[in-house]
């Protein structure tokens, strides 16, 4: 492959809902510019993006692949990096790194289906990244499709940026060709390229009003062509071509296009509509946004001279080749033997290969310049979001933004002794995606793994298996309950054992009441009069206390908030002992708080969900059976942020069933609040789950 310089590389990423064709467009890109010698299906599990075991068994993709292409667009050639992209929630984290290193976008929408939440989705992330996008409406040689609908949903969803570039016409049922309406020329499909053709008869009706679009879309550019549009002057070629990219670049435009990828119709005027209209990444990002070393912030431009830096937004690991990090160039040039530097890590590497990625399959290439995208292979401490630098260039780049993933289960390995084989694969599995994370707990002695959803774990717990031949097993995760007193209650303890020699002996009267500092086990006083218990066993009768507060009375989880006063007893000063004392103390607590009005807390979330309007009957009433409180609602764009207090106990399931309530719409944010008294009927179930067998 050439090397190419930032004027003319487009880095593309493919968005859009699950199985609208995304990998069926990568893949004919790739047919088409021969980059492969054949054409792979879906169906048949044999695509350039789709190669891993996991993907090809589920029939969608589940990773973000790097296909680059070379295309010639008015006579100059392109290399297109694409990036394609799961459509499915779970796996948003891979969207989020191929849009960290994209300039522009392609959202995907099905000419039957139309607007989808994926879609939505998309547009979404696009509009808050300000990146440039086309849309490409796939499936044109379905019987079904109807491209005026698909363009009236647009329209309506997102507004009046949406500008169709083309009209389709059919002959004998069959998608053949179309009208490219900014230049009012007639297209015929010939094999993957297009022939001029007159424009057919009777078409007016259908133009016109596709015609206005893009004329309103160039006036809303600029004031002249405005005022020009209202005074129903004809705009010059040259003005609508320079205003449909400026307009591109800037989002105020965003162009339809339609095409058939099962066929490859459109493809080819997909990558001319690529490299003509979607912005170079010296364009997208002239000077990438970083900070030194001392936290101040800096800018980079993106230039192929000066030192080398680039961002690591990917990682994979492959068996045989081991680590593979995806990076893109920043700034500089970086090439075989250089020595580069991991900011972040402070740790040397030398460069014996430089490569880009096509699916699975390594490109060497004799060096990357500022703008592409490569991978380098065995930097064993490089993670996803570092910055990679030559020697005293210190600089370091926002890392990828990941959305928290708050599904949680209990992990444990299904074999005995597969502990440790299970901790380090779920290492790895984290390198590469490190939106699934892992948590000890040592208080309830479980190891929990947090997800984006269910399938998200499913495929994860088939990685370990496939991958690493470690075998697990999922639960449900149980909760850190406490458990507190409410009443009062004095009583006595005593500890009295006669045997050969010394005895034991330790007395002591305690009264034990709520504290009210829940952030605390427990506090301790004395107020002890008249030496009836010596101070050198206060220290005992703590420790006892400390001892008996790991484990409540009701069902076993710690206390907090417990106050106990040691008031009287009484010693031997033969059989007295600092054991005994202790000993005696455990009797008086197990005594005393049942009578104190023992109580379990359980854990509170703050809970803040965003949905569309139309859902916030659904998620009220969903958070009401969760015994969660509204505490309030506010307006947030077109959407409304929900804020609760629910019982953590709750939510473990909710990440999945928000998004089936949504339809994937919806997200929320949860993070600990503090403890609260459970319900008498929720009390009496966790008392009857931890109740030991007598």
């Amino acid at each position: 492959m050439d090397v190419y310089s930032a004027e003319n590389i487009r880095n593309v990423v493919l968005l859009g809902h699950g199985g609208v064709g995304k990998t069926t467009i990568a893949e004919q890109m790739a047919f088409i510019t021969k980059a492969s010698t054949r054409l792979g299906k879906v169906t048949d599990k044999n695509t350039i993006s789709d190669f891993d075991q996991e993907e090809m068994k589920r029939g969608f993709s589940i990773n973000t692949s790097l296909i680059p292409i070379e295309w010639s667009s008015s006579f100059i050639k392109h290399k297109i990096n694409i990036l394609d992209t799961p459509g499915y929630f779970d796996f948003a984290g891979e969207v989020e790194e191929a849009m960290r290193v994209a300039g522009g976008a392609i959202i995907v929408v099905d000419a039957k289906a139309g607007v989808q939440v994926g879609t939505e989705l998309a547009w979404e992330k696009t509009e808050k990244k300000h990146m440039p996008r086309m849309i490409f409406v796939n499936g044109m040689d379905d019987p079904e499709a109807n491209l005026e609908k698909v363009l009236e949903q647009l329209k309506e969803k997102f507004g009046n940026a949406i500008a169709p570039f083309q009209v389709p016409f059919k002959e004998n049922g069959k998608f053949v060709g179309f009208v490219n309406v900014p230049k009012m020329e007639g297209r015929r499909y010939s094999g993957n390229r297009v022939e001029d053709c007159p424009i057919p008869d009777g078409m007016e009706d259908e133009i016109e009003p596709v015609r206005q679009m893009i004329l309103e879309a160039v006036a809303s550019t600029d004031e002249e062509l405005m005022e020009k549009f209202f005074m129903e002057e004809e705009f010059t070629p040259e003005e609508i071509n320079h205003a449909l990219r400026s307009g591109i670049i800037s989002g105020d435009i965003v162009p339809v296009l339609c095409g058939a990828a099962i066929n490859g119709t459109g493809i080819g005027v997909l990558m001319s509509s690529i490299c003509s209209y979607l912005p170079n990444p010296a364009v997208a990002y002239p000077k990438a946004p970083a900070k030194d070393l001392e936290g101040n912030d800096i800018e980079v431009e993106c230039k192929a001279d000066g030192p080398f830096s680039g961002l690591v937004f990917k990682t994979s690991v492959d068996p045989f080749l081991g680590k593979i990090s995806y990076f893109k160039v920043l700034s500089g040039t970086i090439r075989p033997n250089d020595t580069i530097v991991n900011v972040k890590k402070e740790a040397e590497a030398r460069v014996s290969r430089v490569y880009t990625m096509r699916g699975k399959e390594q490109i060497e290439v004799p060096e990357l310049q500022a703008g592409d995208i490569g991978i380098l292979t065995k930097l064993t401490v490089t993670q996803t979001g570092d910055t990679l630098a030559a020697k005293d260039f210190n600089v370091v780049y926002p890392g990828v933004d990941f959305a928290p993933s708050l599904m949680s289960m209990a992990i444990k390995p299904k074999n005995k002794g597969d502990e440790d084989k299970m901790t380090t694969s779920l290492a790895k599995i984290i390198e590469e995606d490190p939106t699934l994370r892992t948590e000890v707990d040592g208080e309830l002695k479980q190891q929990l793994i947090y997800g984006a959803g269910d399938q998200h774990l499913d495929v994860a717990i088939n990685k370990l298996k496939n991958k690493f031949k470690v075998e697990v097993e999922l639960s449900k995760p149980k909760v850190s309950y406490r458990e507190t007193i409410l009443g009062r209650a004095e009583v006595r303890g005593k500890y009295k054992k006669q045997s050969g020699g010394h005895g034991q002996y330790g007395d002591v009267q305690i009264i034990f009441e709520p504290s009210g500092d829940m952030e605390k086990p427990y506090v301790f006083e004395e107020q002890i009069f008249g030496g009836s218990v010596p101070k050198n066993y206060f220290p005992a009768v703590e420790k006892g206390i400390q001892e008996s507060v790991k484990e409540g009375l009701l069902a076993g989880y710690p206390m907090v908030g417990v106050k106990a006063t040691l008031t009287d007893g009484s010693y031997h000063p033969v059989d007295s002992s600092e054991m005994a004392f202790k000993t005696a103390t455990s009797m008086a607590f197990k005594e005393g708080i049942p009578k104190a009005k023992p109580v379990i807390l359980e854990p509170i979330a703050s809970v803040n969900v965003l949905v569309n309007e139309e859902y916030m009957g659904d998620i009220m009433g969903d958070l009401n059976k969760r015994r969660g409180r509204v505490m309030g609602m506010e307006h947030m764009g077109k959407k409304q942020l929900i804020s609760a207090e629910v019982p953590m106990s709750e939510m473990s399931s909710y990440a999945t069933d928000l998004r089936s309530m949504t339809q994937g719409r919806g997200s929320y944010t949860m993070e600990f609040a503090r403890y609260e008294q459970t319900t008498p009927d929720v009390q009496a179930k966790i008392i009857a789950e931890n109740k030991k067998p007598e």
